[in-house]
């Protein structure tokens, strides 16, 4: 991966953007993509927008979620201990014994997230994961008093945990998901502008918020944008580690290529022509298949203002939703380039509908 690409990608990722708190990220994501935009904007909720060939058409969005799972001071006890709530799919069972930061607005208070040493409980022959109200953090402090001239209720927390390079290709974070997709939209901007291809499109390249707490940030932002047709990108469970289930997941590697999904909200015809310029540009693409949602932000975009054409594309990610989460920066860098080749092959005010 080009330098320039992979430090913008880690300090994006390390940028915490817990839901509904994404204004640090997004400030970095503008920040990257304003020398490859023709103008740049946030909106009232900090969607965030890059504009090339401004006036062209048709409009063509390039969306994805800026937000990453997170929790949410939610009570503090008499002793100082911290309990939270969720902020988006957080799984209590991996949140304990981490550490994490609490975001104020006077900076990052640090924190351990609370465990009892199995010397001291009950050993149970088939114990139950804990539920996110028994979880707790310590701040060292030692009563309410002295917690709260430090945090509030309502501040945001994350997780302390950030990028590093694995192995080869291979890197992990805590929250690829979906800063990967944020990444791959500003790099699509960047090849763009750097080939100075002729392009007859309006390309809108989005960062979006609220997605892991409702999808929110892409319904607003598709109402106001109004684009003929949208690629959004997202992360897809990588199902080639031991105990997920093939036949119900499906076969999903890292290192094979980014997915994409078939059914639903992914309009057949966004879908072929993703198809044959993967093809044309030997992307090596996975296919997935969805019954009647696919848990992003498509799912929202694509019955705005009457019905926007749109298609997803995914990164294989092992280990959503954990400190942990695993891709390949080679299947990463394939996204922009298929979606830089979509924004070239679009006629003049082309329009997608399906043929009946």
């Amino acid at each position: 991966m080009r330098t320039e690409s992979l430090k913008f990608l880690e300090k994006l990722v390390n940028t915490p953007s817990p839901s509904g708190h994404e204004a640090r990220g997004q400030r970095v994501w503008l920040d990257y993509v304003a020398p490859f935009a023709d103008e740049t904007f946030s909106d009232a909720y900090g969607n965030a927008v890059a504009l090339l060939n401004k006036g062209g058409g048709p409009r063509l969005m390039l969306a994805a979620h800026a937000d990453e799972i997170a929790m949410a001071v939610n009570y503090i006890d008499d002793d100082g201990f911290v309990y939270v709530r969720k902020l988006g799919g957080v799984d209590a069972a991996i949140t304990k014994a981490q550490r994490v930061l609490i975001h104020t607005t006077r900076g990052p208070v640090k924190g351990v997230v609370g465990n009892v040493a199995p010397h001291l409980t009950k050993q149970e022959s088939d114990p139950k994961p804990p539920k996110i109200h028994e979880i707790f953090i310590d701040i060292g402090v030692g009563s309410r008093k002295e917690a709260e001239k430090l945090i509030q209720v309502g501040d945001p927390i994350t997780l302390n945990d950030q990028f590093e390079l694995l192995r080869d290709d291979l890197a992990i974070a805590r929250a690829f998901d979906n800063r990967i997709g944020t990444f791959a939209v500003a790099e699509t901007l960047r090849l763009l502008r750097e080939a100075k291809t002729k392009l007859r499109c309006e390309v809108c390249a989005v960062s979006n918020i609220m997605e892991e707490v409702g999808l929110f940030g892409a319904r607003q932002i598709a109402y106001s944008l109004k684009p003929d047709v949208a690629l959004v990108v997202d992360v897809t469970h990588a199902t080639d580690y031991p105990t997920v289930s093939k036949a119900q997941h499906g076969d999903i590697k890292i290192g094979r290529g980014p997915t994409l999904t078939h059914g639903a909200c992914n309009h057949r015809e966004v879908v072929s022509r993703l198809e044959i310029l993967a093809k044309q540009k030997k992307i090596t693409l996975q296919h997935e298949a969805m019954s009647a949602t696919s848990g992003t932000d498509t799912d929202v975009i694509f019955w705005t203002r009457g019905g926007i054409p749109s298609a997803l594309l995914s990164l294989p990610n092992r280990y959503m939703h954990s400190p942990v989460e695993l891709v390949s920066l080679k299947d990463l860098e394939k996204i922009p380039e298929l979606m830089a080749a979509f924004a070239a092959s679009l006629r003049r005010n082309e329009q997608f509908k399906v043929k009946i």
